[in-house]
């Protein structure tokens, strides 16, 4: 399989996008390039590496800094079954808004699977795209994030969820 990517600069750091044949199948936030591409090639160890033109990363690093004028691109989500689940439920979460691990679970039809739902968050690999940071601890708190805490709550804060930089 071949895997195209760019890497562009963000408002969190650096963005890097890798496209499949079927989409986006990797949003992934860092500092370095070389981190970065490190990370897509142990998530996609037997695929064939490209370097693109940075167009696309760039217009991940818009939809970033700005979620509200949404991503019209394909994503090529690979999963398991329920993590997919999940991630099209994230999917509906509207900008502005979060919702507990356990109200995800609940709107699944799994009311009991807070914990696996954290699980498939942690497994993202499509950053604000399948916006995993708006799923908060029951209490409103920020748990976890696969990019770093610091970046949750800068997404947050920037999509109005959270209203100070000390909240959560």
């Amino acid at each position: 399989m071949d895997i195209h990517f760019s890497i562009a600069p963000c408002v969190l750091g650096r963005v890097l996008v890798a496209m499949s044949e079927r989409g986006i199948c990797a949003i992934l936030l860092g500092e370095d390039a070389a981190g970065l591409t490190r990370e897509l090639r142990l998530r996609f160890p037997e695929a064939v590496l490209r370097e693109a033109g940075s167009e696309l990363a760039e217009r991940v690093a818009a939809f970033i800094a700005h979620p509200a004028i949404g991503l019209d691109a394909p994503l090529d989500l690979r999963g398991s079954e329920f993590q997919q689940l999940v991630w099209r439920a994230l999917q509906e979460i509207p900008v502005g808004s979060t919702e507990t691990y356990g109200e995800v679970a609940a709107r699944i039809g799994e009311p009991g699977a807070a914990k696996e739902v954290g699980e498939a968050c942690a497994a993202n690999v499509l950053a604000v795209a399948v916006p995993c940071h708006r799923v908060v601890r029951n209490d409103g708190g920020l748990a976890g994030y696969r990019w770093g805490v610091r970046r949750k709550r800068a997404l947050l804060l920037s999509e109005g969820a959270l209203t100070d930089l000390f909240e959560a």
